[in-house]
């Protein structure tokens, strides 16, 4: 990989694939830049840009092959840029994926001085007979794999609730989390996202390897929209995915914003994942290597439902 004066360039072995395929992805990281500002804690925000894009195009079976950043602000500041390009470089590291170029631009006038807004791109590969979902059946077993915070979803609404002139329940960002928390509100906001790809991609090296081949129909990157709208994205038309709660631990912010913020059941599970920040659809004969993989990752995985006939539909239930 190299960066020339107009583009960042990185060679690939194409022969690796029969039949390589290109899958890219670009998002931000939204409002949860604001909790960064407020703070005056930029050195995390970049895990979670990363994040972001390669756990996305991660669901479709690529292997990230580089990724690239953008960051406009108000007025440039060299240290809170370090600071940023610092977690972008962390969240690569983490995602073992190459960063092969970026652009800062100042847009004094435009964006208020101290603030910022964050973007990248992931560009990945995947054979195409492996890109998913694929293979979707009855019987199949739902895992997810725990999301310990709140990544970068939702942040809009944390932001109503407690921070800023019209919030809600206004609260310190030193103040506890919750009661008992022994992390601050603002540590436990900025706390960065979970990259998801590496595990991933140790999922589907071993299949590779024949251990469960076809196993993993599917996955979804649990994000805006939850796990209802997440899901049915990887769902036929034929089948539904019936999710049963209580089979996973809801970490405790989760519950500290819809108590503060007065939200209802079904408006959290519209916008926060509460817990799951990925799902993988498998045959049950590989649900428990698959599960030794997350584990040995350092992650804990739940199985939090199966498929079923049905119409596209994710059906959550209590247990």
């Amino acid at each position: 990989s190299g960066e020339t004066s107009f583009g960042g360039c990185l060679a690939f072995d194409p022969l690796e694939y029969k039949q390589p395929v290109l899958v890219s992805g670009t998002d931000g990281v939204g409002t949860k830049s604001e909790i960064a500002f407020e703070l005056g804690k930029y050195d995390t925000i970049g895990i979670d840009l990363v994040a972001a894009n390669v756990d996305d195009i991660a669901a479709q079976g690529a292997k990230p092959l580089f990724f690239l950043d953008y960051v406009a602000v108000g007025i440039m500041d060299p240290d809170v840029m370090e600071q940023i390009v610092r977690g972008v470089t962390q969240g690569c590291l983490l995602a073992e994926v190459p960063l092969i170029g970026g652009e800062m631009s100042d847009h004094r006038g435009l964006i208020e001085p101290g603030h910022f807004d964050l973007s990248g791109t992931a560009v990945g590969v995947v054979e195409r007979s492996k890109i998913r979902p694929q293979n979707v059946s009855d019987g199949d077993v739902i895992i997810g794999i725990d999301s310990p915070n709140i990544r970068a979803n939702g942040f809009t609404l944390v932001r109503d609730i407690f921070v800023g002139k019209n919030a809600k329940a206004p609260r310190d960002l030193n103040s506890p989390a919750f009661k008992g928390a022994d992390i601050s509100l603002g540590d436990a906001l900025i706390e960065p996202s979970v990259i998801y790809s590496s595990t991933m991609q140790k999922i589907y090296l071993d299949e590779q390897a024949g251990d469960i081949l076809e196993g993993v129909h599917a996955c979804a990157h649990i994000t805006g929209g939850g796990i209802v709208n997440n899901v049915s994205r990887i769902l036929p038309s034929n089948l539904d995915a019936q999710i049963t709660r209580g089979t996973w631990e809801i970490p405790e912010i989760f519950n500290e914003i819809a108590r503060e913020g007065n939200v209802a059941p079904s408006e959290m599970e519209k916008v926060f994942n509460l817990g799951i920040g990925y799902a993988i659809v498998a045959n049950e004969s590989s649900v428990a290597k698959i599960e030794e993989i997350i584990a040995t990752s350092g992650r804990k995985s739940y199985r939090i439902g199966k498929i079923a006939s049905g119409t596209g539909k994710v059906h959550l239930s209590d247990k």
